[in-house]
């Protein structure tokens, strides 16, 4: 019997056992991310993968609809083949979003699809302004088991609009993250495109004891010269993993955080027991791998 990881499996995860006959008759057994128990499309929910079309409230009621099913075996929600423009929506507890391989999330780039939070603590205001900030494309808060993942599927922020606006000083709050996941536990971010985002594209923050995040298999793109799109910054966490991936920035690649200068120091939560291995990166004006406070 040999242990092979499939999906990476984090201490916490419920795990399913597999097994697959090969040809000389031995067993290959591996653990995986939980299989749920509900599963939908986002198109049984009114979505329309045409690329104009807003499906903000149709992926919200789909998120909203299926939290029901968190402390019963869990959901799943599906986006098939299309361009599916939409603001930001929240996600829930013991949830998956998988993508397509042809499946490409737009956001949207109406600033009223867009609902302003406020700063993060470790923070006192925003990085683009005074003030608040969008939320994420994909965001949640206090939540435990979420997966996003794909057949390498697409995000694309199409954040040129909110480059121009902040060269030209036209903002009114800070521009909103692709993926945003905030004081929670069990995050897996794999196999998924994220292309163009507004500023940075992976921001899992705040959460100390028993964290557990892995990003995997991710692909990030943006112009090099694009403002603050950071890659995959894990901030303020612990039992972080982030491997084989591949990103091309307008600024660090891989940025480990605790806040921002006086304001972290009084929020008072590092960064610990982080793992990056087996990148690709490309940024020409910035670095692989910061380390800022």
């Amino acid at each position: 019997m040999l242990l092979l990881p499939l999906l990476v499996a984090l201490p916490g995860l419920n795990v399913v056992e597999s097994r697959k006959t090969l040809a000389v008759e031995h067993y290959v057994e591996y653990c995986a991310v939980s299989c749920r128990a509900y599963s939908a499309s986002v198109t049984e929910f009114g979505a329309v993968g045409d690329g104009q079309t807003s499906n903000t409230r149709a992926f919200q009621t789909a998120v909203d609809h299926l939290s029901q099913y968190s402390s019963n075996g869990g959901s799943q929600l599906y986006v098939p083949p299309g361009r599916w423009l939409t603001g930001s929506f929240n996600l829930t507890s013991h949830f998956t979003l998988f993508l397509h391989k042809d499946a490409v999330i737009l956001a949207s780039q109406d600033e009223s699809e867009w609902p302003v939070i406020e700063p993060l603590p470790s923070y006192g205001r925003g990085r683009d302004t005074q003030g608040g900030r969008y939320s994420s494309l994909i965001f949640g808060t206090n939540l435990t088991d979420i997966v996003i993942t794909g057949d390498n599927g697409t995000l694309d922020g199409q954040g040129e609009v909110w480059w121009q606006k902040f060269h030209k000083g036209e903002l009114s709050y800070t521009r909103p993250y692709l993926i945003e996941i905030m004081h929670s536990d069990d995050i897996q971010i794999s196999n998924l495109t994220l292309v163009n985002s507004p500023s940075w594209n992976v921001h899992p923050v705040y959460k100390i004891e028993c964290n557990n995040i892995v990003v995997r298999g991710i692909t990030i793109l943006a112009p090099v010269n694009s403002p603050n799109t950071d890659g995959i910054n894990p901030d303020s966490c612990t039992n972080t993993r982030i491997e084989d991936c591949y990103i091309v920035s307008g600024d660090d690649c891989v940025v480990v955080k605790s806040g921002w200068d006086e304001y972290g120091i009084a929020y008072g939560m590092p960064t610990k027991q982080l793992v990056v291995k087996r990148l690709t990166c490309i940024s020409p004006t910035s670095a692989v791998i910061a380390l800022e406070d």
